[in-house]
């Protein structure tokens, strides 16, 4: 069975209502081409580097606007709609890192927050403490959908092989990965990590991405992406305009992948021993 999937490109801003009307626009767009399932990007409904800005802003699921927004959408649409992730504030006063993934009839199917936070330190100074407001998830999910059994990712999470390779093993045909990778990162690793997690695991790859130059002053990479089982770009963005991609996906090509290249059953487990060599020459275990 083949289903038309779209991927959303966004420059999402500082004003929600404005992402959120941006949003609608694009998935219109997509719905009218022929996709049953639309995701959109990374904190589609806000980037905001300034914490206390953004937590002016920021609500609690119940009175989101891009919530409530997805889901007259999908209603509207009839569509399988996948919010890839906006700030939710909770209870303790930090926030998740939250995708939504909401049904034709408007009911959310399932929610993941992002598991690895993006603590680093870049060249040129660039510098990211996600941990800091954000509080990361610690459950992976796998959602048998009419047309694909669809696995859950978000941006930094794309760097831990162990995640896509369990919710392979879990069932997944296709696994979402939206994104806003920064423009340094992303120039270096965003398309070899996306087909390496693709052929490693014989799963399609979703990845809607934030491109751009944004209100807060970052630049985010852009390059959304589809890519098939066989690590083959079946669409990808050209550059980092606001834009949709679809393509075609057929989930006999995850399982043929996986017949060519059966390493999900082929895999061994083993120990890791650390040798290390001694001033003369030999081995001390």
């Amino acid at each position: 069975m083949s289903f038309k999937a779209a991927a959303i490109q966004m420059c999402s801003g500082t004003d929600p209502a404005k992402n959120a009307a941006t949003m609608a626009q694009l998935v219109r767009e997509a719905a009218a081409a022929g996709a049953v399932y639309v995701q959109t990007p990374e904190m589609t409904g806000l980037l905001q580097r300034d914490r206390a800005a953004a937590k002016a802003v920021i609500t609690d699921e119940g009175a989101d606007l891009i919530v409530q927004s997805a889901r007259a959408l999908a209603q509207e649409l009839g569509i399988y709609l996948h919010i890839g992730s906006t700030p939710i504030l909770l209870d303790e006063g930090r926030m998740a890192n939250r995708g939504f993934l909401f049904a034709p009839d408007g009911a959310i199917l399932a929610r993941y927050d992002k598991i690895h936070m993006f603590d680093v330190d870049l060249d040129n100074g660039e510098s990211w403490r996600e941990s800091a407001a954000y509080r990361p998830g610690s459950e992976a999910h796998v959602l048998s959908l009419p047309f694909a059994d669809l696995g859950f990712a978000i941006c930094y999470d794309v760097r831990f092989p162990q995640l896509f390779r369990a919710q392979a093993m879990a069932g997944a045909e296709v696994m979402s990965v939206p994104a806003a990778f920064t423009r340094q990162t992303g120039e270096a690793h965003w398309e070899i990590l996306l087909r390496a997690r693709a052929i490693e695991n014989g799963i399609f790859v979703i990845a809607a991405a934030q491109g751009g130059l944004h209100e807060d002053g970052r630049e985010t990479f852009g390059h959304s992406m589809i890519v098939d089982p066989w690590g083959k770009i079946l669409a990808e963005a050209d550059g980092s305009a606001a834009c949709v991609i679809s393509a075609e996906i057929d989930r006999q090509a995850a399982a043929s992948a996986r017949q060519k290249i059966p390493n999900l059953k082929n895999g061994r487990d083993f120990t890791v021993e650390k040798l290390v060599m001694d001033p003369l020459g030999g081995v001390v275990a």
